[in-house]
């Protein structure tokens, strides 16, 4: 039915992953994936409603590309939810993924537009399974090499969307959320779903109602019509999204995201049916469903002996240009992959960073639960395995700051922002603490900092108005 982004069947059977036997190869298009990626076929079409042609390409290990919405005429597919369906493909050569995506969108060909811009989405990488240095290392240096370090900055993606479409903050699964720190992109995951469930329902239900048994539970379970009372702001929230990323991206800015959460699931894994696990990986799907862009998935090697991926977004109708940028940058990419893999870092060396993640994000969720005084205990061990990961030092000033240790948490940003130039956060946590210490005029020039690594951060912008306002001096 296409409706899991796993590419379970209970009535064929999963088919079997190239590129990891063991593991799921995606859904809902994980036959075309499978396909492409165990060398049966050049290049394969799919159906990506909310992740099904970019999710199996992650997983499988092959490039796949989901274009913007409705530039390809969806006349004679059977359809899964209409306002979110696309006709995507497969391939393992970038020249032959841009070859058939000129065919299906019919372009004539013409000179390359060069990227200018490469956001790449902190917030999103934060939330993955993977190292974010893992993910992100292979593309910041393959796009200096190409490009120049110039073009590479970083966004608060759920930050930027919360500042342009406000009422996502209030909504979960249909439902108003009176925590003001609800996530926009959750909120945005929970509105592509009930889109999702609401036009399959008009689609299927009818026939569903007469095959129950011969459709799995959990998909006849999960269409109640709990979700027709906020559909319309479901479908504005899509033209504000649409608009967003587009004002974000303009012609020529891609936006670098996690494709996935992370390594495919083993089969049979409890992932497999985790709510909170399927919602963490449908945010980062809901980004190009909601919006209509056009999205990449792109191969960077394997970790832990499985395929892992980036995605590259570009705004609705950047088709072209997200193809030619693909295919310029793609053997770089590989070229970086292997120089990571070939920098083989001893075993004890790997087994420390490893343990330091693992202490980062037991961390994060003391912070999360706000336990302060553990959260910077986690970051401390953290640091003691690995001491050259600014994200531990900006973390640990976090919970300082909560717990009003103003010093330290300055110095452990500066520690943070010595290790990395270009760490946002890092930037804002030194100057709310300074501010607290009464060094303005230094709190002032941090937040500026932080305004021109990420232009249109509003804490920053607010923080900067609120001081001079109080010493305009």
């Amino acid at each position: 039915m296409a409706y899991s982004i796993h590419g379970e069947n209970k009535h064929f059977g999963t088919p079997t992953n190239p590129a990891a036997s063991d593991r799921v190869p995606g859904g809902c298009s994980s036959g075309s994936a499978v396909a492409v990626a165990g060398g049966m076929v050049d290049f394969a079409l799919g159906i990506d409603s909310i992740g099904g042609v970019r999710v199996p390409g992650g997983y499988c290990g092959v490039l796949a590309f989901r274009p913007s919405h409705a530039v390809i005429s969806n006349s004679g597919v059977i359809p899964v939810a209409p306002s979110l369906d696309t006709i995507g493909w497969f391939a393992k050569d970038p020249i032959v993924l841009r070859r058939v995506g000129h065919l299906l969108l019919k372009l004539s060909y013409t000179d390359i537009r060069l990227p200018r811009h490469f956001y790449i989405a902190d917030d999103c990488f934060e939330i993955s399974k993977i190292p974010a240095r893992r993910l992100t290392q292979v593309v910041t240096k393959s796009v200096e090499k190409l490009y120049g370090r110039q073009v590479l900055s970083h966004v608060n993606l759920g930050n930027y969307l919360a500042s342009k479409i406000p009422s996502l903050r209030n909504y979960s699964n249909g439902q108003k959320n009176g925590d003001s720190k609800f996530s926009s992109l959750q909120a945005l995951s929970s509105a592509m779903q009930l889109l999702h469930k609401h036009e399959f329902r008009d689609q299927h239900n009818e026939w569903i109602n007469s095959a129950k048994s011969a459709v799995d539970a959990s998909i006849v379970g999960n269409l109640s019509d709990d979700c027709d009372s906020t559909i319309n702001i479901v479908q504005d929230a899509r033209k504000e999204v649409r608009l967003a990323l587009n004002a974000l991206l303009k012609d020529d800015g891609i936006l670098v995201i996690p494709t996935a959460l992370g390594c495919p699931p083993k089969i049979n894994a409890r992932e497999l049916s985790s709510t909170s696990y399927n919602s963490e990986t449908l945010c980062l799907q809901s980004l190009s469903s909601m919006s209509g862009c056009c999205q990449v998935t792109v191969p960077i090697g394997t970790h832990d002996k499985c395929p892992i991926s980036v995605s590259f977004i570009a705004r609705h109708g950047g088709d072209r240009f997200l193809l030619d940028t693909t295919q310029a940058i793609y053997a770089t990419i590989q070229e970086q992959v292997e120089i990571l893999a070939k920098s083989n870092p001893s075993s004890k060396e790997a087994m420390s960073e490893e343990a330091a993640e693992a202490a980062k994000e037991k961390g994060n969720s003391a912070f999360k639960e706000k336990q302060w005084q553990k959260a910077i205990n986690l970051y401390t061990e953290a640091i003691k395995l690995n001491g050259k990961v600014a994200t531990y030092y900006s973390n640990r000033a976090a919970a300082f700051l909560e717990l009003a240790n103003y010093r330290q948490a300055e110095t452990d940003c500066t520690s943070a922002i010595d290790i990395d130039p270009k760490i946002v956060k890092a930037y804002l946590r030194r100057g709310t603490a300074r501010e607290m210490l009464g060094y303005y005029k230094e709190a002032v020039d941090d937040f500026s900092h932080a305004l021109v690594l990420e232009p249109m951060n509003k804490t920053a912008g607010v923080a900067i108005n609120r001081l001079k306002k109080l010493f305009p001096a």
